[in-house]
């Protein structure tokens, strides 16, 4: 794939988080995704790719745009066919309360090459790449987080291990707070926190747990990009739920590992915060019509990390972010 493609990802996620911020703490989360899926949307068409949305806001007679299997770009007979997985606002609950951790996502990847999860939870467990090869989702929790430890140089009760605050999670919090470690406990924007195991700023060593599996797909882009581990399973909880299973060849129960999830080397990866995380920060205005992201930009070939800072005249932009 193009290697400039990347950035033009970030241009995409960029106008995705200008629409959404505006109904930052407002109390409406339908609102602010509707407006970054529709400014996402737009992007596209200004981009020279020949794009299958694989990951989205849903099947075609759920959503209006983004759809999975919708075509989008600027299509020519020269084209590059590609698979994109997106999330244009990853923690709608996130910015109605005006809360860390939401973000606008893109991976992409040559057809084929990236698992086409249905909307339902996945278990999931991440690691940064010197946890890589040393932990797996079958083992006990405690091996895992005793053979991290050791790979890290940390004492046990120093390493911190990150989950979705859900009830759901309490048996892994218990085994924790048994083994003395830390737990950091998020609300939602669980593709951030497994981003934040690969990053040597961020104190998070450990995403475990239950979360969606098509943010689990997005999140496992990104982990491959800088050199880390997911694994994860499909957690069908309905029959409609088995039988999508069953209709993507996947065996119920079957481990998922970065491989089934993410193929290959040709994988690109963007994102822009729209609210703080571990490693960017999110968009600010200013009183002169401006805004400012933080982006990252990524390809699996090179593992080349890029972070943009962008200073938007919103005039200027109007017709892309109206």
């Amino acid at each position: 794939m193009d290697k400039n493609l990347a950035l033009d990802l970030v241009r995409v996620t960029e106008v995705a988080t200008i629409k959404a911020a505006a109904w930052l703490g407002k109390g409406d989360k339908n609102a602010a995704d509707g407006a970054a899926v529709e400014g996402m949307r737009s992007m596209f068409n200004h981009i020279d790719i020949d794009g299958k949305i694989v990951i989205g806001e849903g099947e075609m007679d759920e959503a209006p745009m983004l759809y999975i299997g919708e075509r989008v770009g600027h299509i020519s007979e020269n084209s590059e066919k590609i698979d994109i997985a997106v999330d244009p606002l990853d923690g709608t609950t996130i910015i109605s309360k005006a809360q860390d951790h939401a973000i606008a996502v893109i991976a992409v990847a040559p057809e084929g090459k990236m698992l086409h999860a249905p909307d339902m939870y996945m278990d999931k467990i991440c690691v940064g790449p010197k946890g890589k090869g040393v932990v797996h989702l079958d083992l006990p929790l405690e091996h895992n987080i005793i053979a991290l430890a050791k790979v890290l140089d940390k004492k046990v009760e120093d390493v911190m291990v990150v989950m979705l605050d859900r009830e759901r999670h309490q048996k892994h919090i218990d085994v924790c707070r048994k083994l003395g470690c830390r737990v950091k406990l998020v609300n939602d924007g669980d593709i951030t926190t497994a981003m934040a195991t690969c990053f040597e700023q961020s104190d998070i060593d450990l995403m475990i747990g239950s979360g969606g599996a098509p943010e689990g797909v997005l999140a496992a882009a990104a982990v491959k990009c800088m050199g880390g581990d997911f694994q994860g399973r499909l957690l069908p909880e309905t029959q409609e739920e088995i039988e999508r299973c069953e209709a993507m060849n996947l065996e119920l129960g079957e481990l998922l590992t970065m491989e089934d999830l993410v193929k290959g080397n040709e994988v690109q990866f963007a994102c822009t915060a729209v609210t703080d995380n571990d490693f960017l920060k999110g968009i600010r205005f200013n009183s002169r019509g401006q805004a400012t992201t933080e982006s990252i930009a990524m390809r699996t070939e090179t593992g080349t990390i890029r972070y943009i800072k962008t200073i938007h005249n919103l005039e200027k932009k109007e017709e892309f972010i109206k």
